[in-house]
């Protein structure tokens, strides 16, 4: 509960920095309040949950996704500073993020469905509000408008699958709903209505076929904010989606895997087959996300083996999220810079900026899922509890989607050490991106090297 007062607080805080005049002082503020808030939340940490209320609880798995959350974001801040910097309604910008994930704890720590919903909705109005907060572009106000539409008709399916789950039950809560799902699992309003959420959290997730919206947002918000979406918000909506489908639902488990084992298959080829017909790193990036989506489902499917699909799916957002900042770091310095996001604009990078193009391979190493980094492992434990829940079919057909990843993902690093140089790429980067860029790469590797760091804890 402190987690959410402290971004609560720093959110009202940061929206009055230009009429009392501590706008210069507000982004070391704002760094200051998340490392709080990171306290804060790891003291709560305990054998015992913390119920608020019956509408939200604070177990292990709730503090520890809020931590990786607030993480995420801190290096996010550290990333975005000088582009927003670069705004007028800097605060607005910042307050809105601090909002958003103000709605992602809610949504990993939430009892009550009426509180999944808040969750969802204030993540996604702020983020709806980011995706077209570039003006001067066609391309952001088309990605802010089509997210709103697309997201509205999605939050209708999960609130009509909720309210069918309420009538079944006659409870929001996950407990109640849990004991009524597993004495009368032939229910056909408990089976219409999580086949409703589902979808809608489908949506939010980007699993395929509800994952049309991504690639056209992602590519047409500005680069920070793509990078928040690809990691807070993802990493926020799988969290929310197992707590509920591992809890509430578990009972009534053979009436949705088969449903999300397709969808789980149809994402991983989706988005692997589409990347490798891209020739912006961004768009690239943008289906990259929506493969990886695939590869976390993958956990869902095997709930029977509740911790360990929740481990997996904690180490794997999480290392996943921090070579997605490495990705989006980089692609930031070279638009800045060259006014480009295609291949050719990381040509011959190795040779004018050697820093660059190491922490670039790196995060494409780990995105790929290539040894030693936590990349490697973030599948290896999503793949192992599949198999622990006798889906081999399903770990055979993700080991042959992420081979086809593996192309594209060379791809940049090619570009990188075997072409010709190019002299608009940055020779020197600022110091904040350098640290930014430094920490990620050395938790990539770490955590590949270390994986238990995260696992113990859930």
């Amino acid at each position: 509960m402190n987690t959410l007062i402290i971004l609560s607080a720093l959110g009202i805080i940061t929206l009055f920095a230009e009429i009392f005049r501590f706008r210069k002082a507000l982004f070391p503020l704002i760094l200051l309040g998340l490392a709080g808030a990171f306290v804060a939340t790891s003291f709560e940490y305990c054998d015992h949950p913390q119920s608020i209320f019956n509408m939200m609880i604070f177990d292990k798995y709730a503090v520890v996704f809020s931590c990786s959350l607030i993480l995420i974001c801190f290096l996010w801040f550290m990333m975005a500073r000088n582009y927003f910097l670069q705004e007028t309604s800097v605060t607005d910008h910042f307050a809105l993020i601090l909002f958003a994930l103000a709605g992602a704890v809610v949504m990993v720590s939430y009892s009550n469905l009426v509180m999944l919903f808040l969750g969802i909705e204030i993540l996604s109005v702020s983020v709806y509000v980011l995706a077209a907060s570039d003006k001067a572009s066609v391309l952001s106000n088309e990605a802010g408008f089509k997210y709103f539409l697309m997201g509205s008709f999605a939050s209708g399916f999960l609130l009509f699958g909720i309210t069918l789950i309420y009538g079944a039950t006659g409870s929001f809560d996950l407990g109640t709903i849990e004991q009524f799902v597993a004495s009368n699992p032939s229910s056909g309003l408990v089976t219409v209505g999580v086949l409703l959420m589902l979808t809608g959290l489908a949506f939010k997730s980007s699993l395929a076929p509800f994952h049309f919206w991504a690639p056209d947002v992602y590519d047409g918000a500005p680069t920070t904010v793509t990078a928040f979406m690809a990691t807070v918000v993802k990493t926020a909506a799988f969290g929310a989606f197992f707590r509920l489908f591992s809890t509430s639902f578990a009972g009534v488990s053979g009436q949705w895997t088969t449903v999300l084992w397709w969808f789980a298959v149809l994402t991983m080829f989706a988005g692997n087959l589409s990347a490798l017909r891209q020739f912006s790193v961004k768009r690239m990036l943008a289906y990259s996300s929506i493969a990886h989506a695939g590869y976390i489902a993958i956990a869902i499917v095997s709930v029977s083996t509740n911790g360990t699909s929740a481990q997996a799916i904690l180490y794997y957002t999480l290392t996943y999220s921090i070579a997605t900042i490495t990705a989006f770091t980089v692609l930031y310095i070279v638009e800045r810079n060259t006014g480009r996001n295609d291949f050719g604009a990381f040509e011959g990078m190795a040779k004018n900026n050697p820093f660059l193009a190491l922490v670039t391979t790196v995060a494409m190493l780990s995105l790929a899922g290539i040894p030693p980094t936590a990349g490697f492992f973030g599948k290896y434990y999503i793949f192992l509890t599949a198999l622990n829940s006798h889906n081999a079919s399903l770990v055979v057909i993700a080991v042959v989607a992420a081979l086809i990843g593996v192309y594209y993902y060379f791809r940049v690093i090619i570009s990188m050490y075997f072409k010709p140089e190019k002299s608009d790429i940055p020779a020197s980067i600022g110091s904040l991106h350098q640290i930014v860029l430094f920490i990620t790469t050395l938790l990539t590797l770490l955590l590949g090297i270390f994986p238990d760091w995260v696992l113990r804890w859930i």
